[in-house]
């Protein structure tokens, strides 16, 4: 291998153990939360349908039959397996579940990143050049309202508008894209602007502050000074500095959306991990909990090395970090 690759390849390991060991603490700590709920979790979840022997079939199913060490320890090496139990409200693995919404929290996750980076790249840049001026000014107002608007109540006033009063859009559900791209483009487009929206607000001000830095730098004046047009000082020099920073919060925005939206999957009827994380909740169905906690933690520590990969091949020096 050579010497550029090594430093490289050593740099993703080390990524991929930290992943590895704070991904056990995550199953370690849920494993615990739901030890110490108030009450017998077989019992609330068995409701009206209680009997001696269904309670003592799913108490069985679950492994709350044996002692909590030992269930902490079938239940860590179930996990690496796949097995992430039974869920306590319809009796379907857990790990089934999760993967027939995964599709659903992805599209949507997609196409709201999508919005936002539409969003905060031009709005951000533009602010950062204009500094001071009247379009920065007017860009950071607008940002902070987009910020202090709640995402629920952007959604339920998109769907009063252009799914009650005009008619265009359905006002709730999803299609997947193999029922063909206008259903699910007609499906998408009011929830992934909704929280497009609101996390474009908030890219755009790390948009702008990464292109302020940038262009206050060192070896863009030097660039400027050399003759370059604004174009390519802004392409090559700003935008490929900034570009750092912009990918932090892309992919820790992505990583939060990923993880499920939940009050707006629940007000669009969106059949994806925060809904279901709500429902679990509501119907105290802590296996399907305990696995939606487990998979949105994966998909954290996923991104985030995606994320630490693109740092390494963009700046080179953090290899050596």
């Amino acid at each position: 291998m050579n010497g550029c690759g090594w430093p490289l390849a050593r740099f993703v390991l080390k990524r991929l153990l930290y992943s590895a060991v704070v991904l056990l603490g995550v199953i370690v700590v849920v494993f615990l939360l739901i030890q110490v709920v108030p009450g017998d979790p077989v019992r609330i979840a068995l409701g009206t349908r209680y009997t001696p022997e269904a309670y003592a079939s799913l108490r069985h199913a679950s492994g709350l039959d044996q002692p909590p060490l030992t269930q902490l320890f079938h239940y860590i090496g179930n996990v690496f397996t796949g097995d992430l139990g039974v869920s306590f409200r319809n009796g379907e693995p857990v790990t089934t579940t999760l993967l027939e919404r995964l599709p659903a929290t992805i599209a949507l996750a997609i196409a709201a990143i999508v919005v936002a980076l539409v969003i905060s790249i031009p709005l951000g840049t533009w602010a950062a050049m204009r500094e001071g001026r009247m379009a920065d000014n007017s860009i950071r107002v607008l940002s902070q309202f987009g910020l202090s608007v709640p995402d629920f109540w952007m959604g339920i006033l998109l769907i009063a508008v252009f799914s009650t009063a005009l008619g265009w859009l359905p006002s709730a559900g999803y299609r997947p894209l193999s029922a063909g791209p206008v259903p699910w483009l007609e499906h998408i487009v009011l929830p992934a602007i909704t929280i497009g929206a609101v996390t474009g607000a908030i890219m755009t001000r790390y948009v702008r502050t990464a292109v302020l830095e940038a262009a206050n730098a060192p070896f863009v004046t030097t660039a400027r000074s050399k003759g370059l047009s604004r174009r390519r000082v802004l392409v090559s020099h700003i935008g490929r500095n900034a570009l750092v920073p912009v990918l932090t919060i892309s992919g820790i925005q992505l990583a939060a959306l990923l993880g499920g939206v939940i009050v707006v999957e629940v007000v669009f009827a969106w059949p994806g991990l925060g809904k279901l994380v709500y429902d679990s909740v509501a119907a105290r169905d802590y296996p399907m909990l305990q696995g939606a906690i487990l998979l949105i933690a994966a998909i954290f520590l996923i991104v985030n090395l995606v994320v630490d990969v693109l740092y390494a091949l963009i700046d080179p020096r953090i290899r050596l970090s």
